[in-house]
């Protein structure tokens, strides 16, 4: 209840969107190397809930289902895609947290 549409797409823009518009134009690429790895950084928040906010741990969870499925879908490519999850990083976004 706390965002606003204009902060929830923000968010989902910037987390989820752009990852998966990168891997789009990165594939030719990717694919003409003969082998090649994406790691898209997600959050525990995308496995477990916690206090980060609803729409944050939906964007890094929809990223862990994104390298799932790129990571079936190119394999035939020679691409292997994972997805990484750390616990907070002390940055000030975290601070009160």
């Amino acid at each position: 209840t706390e965002y606003s549409a204009d902060e929830y797409s923000f968010i989902m823009a910037t987390n989820l969107e752009s990852a998966y518009h990168l891997c789009q134009l990165a594939h030719p690429l990717l694919k003409a190397s003969g082998v090649a790895s994406i790691v898209f950084i997600s959050s525990v928040s995308g496995v477990v809930a916690i206090s980060s906010g609803s729409i944050y741990g939906m964007t890094k969870g929809a990223m862990n289902q994104l390298a799932k499925n790129l990571a079936c879908e190119w394999a035939k490519d020679n691409i292997r895609i994972n997805s990484v999850a750390p616990w907070y990083i002390k940055t000030s976004l975290v601070e009160e947290v």
